[in-house]
């Protein structure tokens, strides 16, 4: 494991990366279950938004497992964003007449309740990882080598 310039160790971004891409997996098996097992509802709604969240930001992990916390929640808060308010142009919905599955990536309609939901689910992804982090280095840190 390297040290970082403050002399903490840094995680290796391999590790992090698979984390983030079997995180990714298990996320979307269970949007789909979400999809298809429960009943159409604000309930089902929001898990739906927050798993569409989570796994934005385990993609952005995925994509830049060196970056740092903070980048991967505004990258991925952006991208959740971006989407949503592009659902106010009509294109994904017309998208999702044309390829139902595109529905699922780009949503139908705009819900202002989905930023509130996305940001929920970002900042606490990010939380999440930046304490698997810590916990990480600070083991890390310790093990005699």
């Amino acid at each position: 494991m390297r040290a970082h310039s403050t002399g903490r160790p840094v995680p290796s971004p391999t590790r992090r990366r698979v984390a983030a891409l079997i995180a990714a997996a298990v996320t979307v098996a269970a949007g789909l279950l979400v999809h298809r097992a429960l009943p159409d509802s604000a309930a089902s709604d929001i898990a739906g938004d927050a798993l569409y969240a989570l796994l934005i930001y385990a993609l952005a992990v995925g994509v830049a497992p060196r970056a740092r916390v903070g980048v991967v929640a505004a990258a991925a808060i952006g991208w959740c964003v971006a989407v949503e308010l592009l659902q106010l142009t009509g294109i994904p919905e017309r998208a999702g007449a044309v390829f139902p599955p595109a529905m699922l990536v780009l949503g139908t309609a705009f819900d202002p309740r989905d930023l509130a939901v996305y940001a929920v689910t970002v900042v606490a992804a990010a939380g999440a990882d930046a304490a698997q982090r810590s916990i990480r280095s600070r083991f890390t840190a310790r093990r005699p080598r």
